[in-house]
């Protein structure tokens, strides 16, 4: 099947277009790293500048997401390494994470163009595909605790050094650093490196050898595959994974003023997280997860309606004061206070 002559050429100039930024990006992660940074600060200068920037600010802060996932893509590709996940499994985590990167963009724009009604439709369709993914990974995949976002973005100051020297000659210089002796100052306290085991000048870290032990021992467990769920846990995590759609059924029963459907959310959360084994048995990335999940239960107190009835008042009148008496702070403050309501109205910031 032929393409007319006016599309081939697009598809030619699209393809020579992505296979030159993915080189670029290849010889150049670092220049890409700051693209995308510079990218995420035009969406935080963009929003509340004009009518619509809240929405233009969510879709360059939303863009900003998804080039960080497609360079992490191209970079992972040069690394040699045995893959953790199978391809399909790879796929679904990235459709999941593009999912998280756009469903504030997508709520807002569909309220915005189409309505309240189509607004919560769009709410459904996502927390039910993102609900779905989920339950597949963890079922059928054994993908273990997901994290957010499922795929976790690369350490690029690990790929550059990983890229500057070949793999062997790292492992026998660390292995080597890592038996090396050390003595402290008596007077500094600092801790220093004998000369006899200083490596070659190409291969020196200028850390501490406990850092780079830390280091190389977080790199061994990110390599690791996902902790095995026991039955309890693997309830705990549906329980988690579920708990969206659960309080969305309870959102249209009693409507978004009761109490009803914030009190069910929170048992539901505070339940998966009591279930779950002792964290020092799980790998890094996983603890991290569980704690991101533990400091979340904060939210609550900014979720109607205990936020309409208790906690607005105070954490108004606390901004105002710090804006008002403290120098500096009124700068963040001060758009702190007028984007709160905004906050409120979108779904996927608070319950998301």
């Amino acid at each position: 099947l032929k393409l007319p002559w006016g599309q081939g050429v697009m598809a030619d100039g699209l393809k020579r277009f992505a296979l030159r930024y993915r080189d670029y990006v290849i010889r150049n992660p670092g220049v890409a790293a700051q693209l995308e940074s510079s990218v995420r600060t035009v969406s935080y200068l963009l929003a509340g500048r004009f009518a619509d920037s809240h929405e233009l600010s969510e879709l360059v802060y939303s863009a900003s997401n998804l080039l960080v996932l497609v360079n992490d893509g191209i970079l992972r590709k040069g690394i040699p390494q045995i893959p953790l996940v199978s391809v399909t499994q790879h796929r679904l985590l990235t459709w999941l994470t593009v999912l998280e990167h756009l469903e504030v963009f997508t709520e807002m724009s569909s309220a915005k163009l189409w309505g309240e009604n189509c607004r919560w439709v769009v709410i459904i369709i996502i927390q039910l595909a993102k609900a779905s993914l989920r339950i597949l990974l963890l079922l059928w995949y054994k993908a273990g605790i997901q994290t957010s976002p499922p795929v976790t973005p690369l350490d690029r100051e690990r790929h550059l050094q990983r890229s500057s020297i070949e793999d062997s000659s790292i492992e026998g210089e660390e292995s080597s650093q890592m038996s090396c002796g050390t003595f402290i100052g008596q007077r500094s306290r600092r801790i220093l490196r004998t000369l006899s085991c200083t490596p070659s000048l190409p291969l020196r870290r200028w850390g501490i050898p406990q850092e780079q032990e830390g280091q190389q021992r977080s790199q061994e467990e990110s390599e690791q595959p996902a902790t095995p769920l026991s039955h309890q846990e693997t309830v705990a995590e549906s329980v988690y994974i579920t708990r969206p759609l659960l309080h969305l059924m309870t959102l249209g029963i009693w409507g978004q003023k009761s109490w009803k459907p914030w009190l069910v959310s929170g048992i539901l959360d505070i339940a998966s997280l009591s279930l779950m084994r002792d964290p020092k048995q799980m790998r890094q990335a996983e603890r991290a997860e569980l704690r991101r999940r533990t400091f979340l239960l904060l939210y609550y107190l900014l979720r109607s309606p205990f936020y309409d009835r208790y906690s607005e008042s105070k954490i108004l009148f606390l901004l105002r004061v710090l804006a008002d008496y403290v120098p500096g702070v009124g700068l963040v403050a001060r758009p702190l206070m007028d984007y709160l309501p905004v906050w409120q109205k979108i779904y996927f910031y608070n319950w998301g």
